[in-house]
């Protein structure tokens, strides 16, 4: 039977970069699989046809010669042997998937990742002259650390852990499942190599310890509630060394009992008596220690909104875009008028019609 062009084989166009050949040859490789089609003869042949397609087409060189000449430039060229070599593509292809460890008795050439340490959360509650003008905060933070009774060991002091009897110290039982070879970490030990017999009384065997931890965090001028911040490394520090994980700060506003946040504009009220608002007058306004002047014009409407441009909140990363102060008028009216502020009311109204 004669075989099928190779680019129909993955469904590419002849003009597909490498990204595109990979892609398809990793869609049909997890769909022919065997592990999935046990029974399927026909899933296991167009499993090893995807393979050997991809093993030429992934080559620029052997692909150059095949786009020349087609399967006869490639005969005694390809070197693919059968299962051996659709286990080792696919095995490049889906170390991720299977955590980088065992195909068809071969161990992927990728480097294991190294073990990351759990994200942390801590709720931070800011005043609202702090979210606006920045600050810098000490943290309590509780961590799992290594336990100081044991150093981390897990095993009461004075003993040691022992070998596993399962995996026989390599943290890893070795499974077969149809044409491939896989290592999975060892059920007894747990991937670890080795057995607490007797564990230490402080930590229970488990090697850590919670404890707490000061962390300095510096809050951008401008932040608002909702927002978070991301330690780098100042998360979770993982069992037996590897990557810390993140702190990540959440952000809440405390209520001000002055100042409203509109956005990046800071909403004050100011009370001025009627006859400012008539008349015309300037009023100051204290923004956390800054002292802003602000002028109201003559015939100023109760409820008005006038807006002093560059005194209010601080765009994130960015401390020379601010938002506006906006201050309401309250107009105030006495509640009681007698002897002569009554009669000089009384002529205004007549002057007023």
């Amino acid at each position: 039977m004669a075989k099928r062009d190779y680019y129909e084989v993955l469904g590419v166009t002849r003009a597909a970069s490498e990204k595109e050949i990979k892609q398809a040859y990793r869609r049909l490789a997890l769909q022919h699989h065997p592990d999935r089609n046990a029974d399927d003869a026909a899933a296991v042949e167009l499993f090893k046809e995807a393979s050997e397609a991809y093993e030429v087409l992934s080559n620029p060189e052997k692909r150059e010669i095949y786009d020349r000449f087609g399967h006869d430039g490639l005969r005694g060229q390809t070197g693919f042997s059968g299962v051996e070599d659709v286990f080792t593509h696919f095995g490049d292809i889906f170390s991720d998937f299977f955590g980088g460890e065992v195909f068809g008795g071969r161990r992927s050439s990728r480097p294991p990742r190294p073990t990351r340490g759990a994200d942390l959360r801590y709720d931070l509650t800011l005043t609202l002259e702090e979210a606006v003008q920045g600050t810098r905060k000490e943290l309590d933070v509780s961590q799992l650390g290594a336990c100081d009774a044991c150093q981390g060991s897990g095993s009461a002091p004075g003993t040691r852990p022992e070998l596993c009897g399962t995996c026989g110290g390599t943290g890893q039982v070795v499974q077969r499942t149809g044409f491939m070879t896989l290592a999975t970490p060892c059920p007894t030990c747990r991937g670890s190599g080795t057995r607490i017999l007797h564990p230490c009384p402080a930590c229970h065997g488990a090697g850590r310890s919670r404890r707490d931890r000061r962390v300095t965090a510096t809050v951008p001028a401008g932040v608002d509630a909702g927002m978070r911040l991301r330690l780098a490394g100042e998360g979770e520090r993982p069992d037996g060394g590897g990557v810390p994980g993140d702190l990540y700060v959440f952000i809440d506003v405390a209520p001000h009992e002055r100042f409203e946040r509109e956005g990046r504009d800071l909403l004050c009220r100011v009370e001025v008596p009627f006859t400012r608002a008539l008349l015309g007058t300037e009023v100051e306004v204290d923004v956390f220690g800054t002292t802003v002047k602000v002028r109201i014009p003559a015939g100023s409407q109760p409820g008005a909104r006038l807006q002093v441009p560059g005194h209010g909140v601080p765009r994130v990363g960015r401390a020379e875009e601010r938002g506006d102060l906006v201050v309401e008028l309250v107009v105030t009216l006495p509640t009681r008028l007698e002897g002569k502020a009554r009669e000089l009311v009384q002529k205004l109204d007549k002057l007023l019609g």
